[in-house]
């Protein structure tokens, strides 16, 4: 029996949503680089993220946690409810029953089996791949095969005319070596994520391999302004996204966590509790 016939009859209205997570975004990097396309959605926001890391982020981020505003004096369990209440808006489904998210808690199954969506997600961190515990009621789910390619995921993106779409977009060019498509950072040290640690255990093991030299202050000033020269690029990459999405299209851009650029030692992201690795932008609107 074919997928769409198990699905329930979407809602009426119900639009297509998109969240596009620029991975390792810091929001003082977005207050640099000033993008214009995404300027209709809204102002940007300062907000947290719930995890300093790209899996966990992304995990809480499919539970439909985005990155939180920290408010004083409010319960955690009021805020979580206010925040899924501004799902009704975002899906333009008013009526929608949030007791229905469980048991599993997890938006790509209540978009799903719930709400009647399509659901997409393209992702560049090989720690996100499709093999891992959050490819789970995707009927399309991909790894790019570089990763830094936001335009080549924007012309995989495809809508149904029957049903509304989700798509997650996990972009790459924002995370370290902060880098356009095709760009040479042969000069820069070769950092390889937990996804590379794990090849490389045995040589580790073995004495074999060296560590990384740490950057010096001059090379963590220039990071950061990498970080932000590639968002800058990533505008123009932007007005392509806003060009496929149809009409009444509810968009969402953000980060899984932040970075950091040396203050107080650090650099990246990670095992590291300090407010730039969860500080990130944050804006979503309405677009067409």
């Amino acid at each position: 029996m074919d997928v769409a016939t198990q699905l329930p009859k979407p809602l009426p209205g119900a639009r297509n949503f998109v969240i596009v997570i620029l991975d390792s975004l810091r929001y003082d990097t977005w207050l640099a680089a000033k993008p214009k396309s995404l300027a209709a959605l809204g102002e940007v926001e300062q907000r947290w993220s719930y995890a300093s890391w790209t899996a966990p982020s992304h995990y809480n981020l499919l539970m439909g946690l985005l990155p939180h505003t920290s408010p004083a004096r409010v319960y955690a369990s009021e805020y979580y409810k206010q925040d899924f209440l501004r799902y009704r808006e975002r899906l333009g489904a008013p009526d929608i029953e949030f007791k229905k998210l469980l048991p599993s808690i997890f938006l790509p199954t209540y978009l799903k089996r719930t709400l009647g969506y399509r659901t997409h997600a393209r992702v560049s961190m090989p720690v996100l791949n499709k093999y891992t515990a959050i490819n789970r009621d995707f009927d399309s789910y991909e790894l790019m095969p570089t990763h830094n390619d936001m335009a080549g995921m924007i012309g995989q993106m495809t809508f149904d005319e029957e049903r509304p779409s989700f798509w997650l977009l996990n972009v790459g060019e924002t995370h370290y070596p902060y880098a356009r498509p095709g760009e040479d950072t042969s000069d820069l040290p070769h950092l390889p994520g937990v996804h590379g640690v794990f090849k490389r255990l045995d040589e580790i093991r073995g004495g074999g391999g060296e560590a990384a030299e740490f950057f010096t202050e001059a090379g963590l000033r220039s990071l950061h302004e990498r970080q932000v020269a590639v968002l800058e690029y990533l505008d123009a990459v932007f007005e392509q996204l806003l060009e496929r999405l149809p009409p009444s299209t509810w968009l969402i851009v953000t980060s899984d966590h932040g970075e950091l650029f040396g203050e107080d030692g650090y650099f990246g992201h990670g095992p590291i509790a300090h407010d730039k690795v969860l500080e990130v932008p944050f804006v979503e609107g309405l677009v067409g």
